[in-house]
């Protein structure tokens, strides 16, 4: 994508350093997760005009209706073949075209039409609740890796984390106070201005669940005291100095349910969101008085998107088939 959209000629001094700002601020607009999955999808679509011949920034939007059937062809999800749309848009604009494609009547017709063929819900992970957690922090081996995979595990529900969010802590982040721990949560999807915040975690009811006892357990065996809290371990038992990847929490995660027995259906229905969602849901079913806010001050959510965890909880409280006494 275009990294530079903001080209003036300097004609007095101090005008570059400006224009060179400008740009860094159009940049910081989106995260960087964005900005990777933006330039993905622009490399998808120069692949699809250099295949069938046509220029990338032809004008109508006959190209980018072709280029939607086709993603819908390839079986991509509508909110996939949305964020594509999204990126075609937002690099036409940076290259200086007035009008983007995506704004045709033509693709805005296909747009709804393949919504509605295809269907918008999201396919979503199955949350871990409490005894799920349980069940496979006492499966991880008691040896470094399984002393990184169960703090993970405690540490990510407790925090009602994403995915990023978890792989990013460092030891920085963390403070021991007599209460608990208090994580700072310097970035997340939802916080593209960096405001950051505290999350507080409360100590374990139990030794081999608690998430501060489990971290200490990881960290000492380890040996970090600065830097990536959560780090690869090679077969060796050696500690890599980068952070996990996001994308390999979510694969740490179903090597652990598959260890703790679940079969290969639950373990597909296990993903990066699965603690997220559980600690989210938890709360609902399990947390008397808790509200929405107290919700969403833990995990960052917004209060719509809380709201979805409180329906579903809701739902098993209203059931009249569980009060019949099976």
């Amino acid at each position: 994508m275009n990294d530079t959209p903001f080209t003036l000629v300097p004609n007095f001094g101090g005008l570059g350093d400006l224009i060179a700002q400008v740009n860094a601020y159009v940049q910081a607009a989106k995260g960087p997760a964005t900005r990777k999955a933006y330039a993905s999808d622009l490399r998808d679509y120069i692949d699809f005009c250099v295949k069938i011949g046509q220029p990338v920034f032809a004008s109508g939007g006959e190209v980018l209706a072709l280029y939607i059937a086709d993603l819908a062809r390839r079986g991509r999800k509508p909110s996939t073949i949305s964020r594509r749309v999204a990126a075609i848009a937002t690099e036409y604009h940076s290259a200086g075209h007035r009008e983007s494609p995506t704004s045709s009547f033509l693709v805005r017709e296909v747009m709804t039409g393949m919504k509605h063929a295809l269907g918008t819900a999201q396919e979503r992970k199955d949350p871990l609740m409490p005894d799920d957690v349980a069940r496979i922090v006492a499966a991880c081996p008691e040896r470094l890796i399984g002393l990184r995979d169960a703090s993970i595990v405690l540490l990510g529900f407790s925090l009602g984390a994403r995915r990023a969010a978890l792989a990013g802590i460092e030891v920085s982040d963390l403070e021991l106070t007599d209460p608990g721990l208090l994580v700072n949560i310097r970035r997340d999807k939802e916080d593209q201005e960096q405001q950051g915040r505290k999350v507080p975690v409360a100590f374990g009811m139990r030794p081999e669940t608690c998430p501060i006892r489990a971290l200490a357990v990881w960290l000492k065996a380890a040996s970090i005291s600065q830097g990536p809290l959560f780090r690869a371990v090679d077969r060796h038992g050696n500690v890599s100095l980068r952070a996990l990847e996001p994308g390999s929490i979510a694969r740490i995660l179903k090597k652990a349910a598959r260890r703790s027995g679940m079969s290969e259906a639950e373990v597909a229905k296990v993903g990066g969101h699965s603690l997220r969602a559980g600690m989210a849901t938890s709360a609902a079913v399990f947390g008397k008085g808790v509200t929405e806010r107290e919700i969403a001050a833990i995990t960052g959510h917004r209060s719509r998107e809380v709201k979805r965890y409180i329906r579903d909880a809701n739902l098993f409280r209203a059931s009249a088939a569980g009060r019949l006494g099976l």
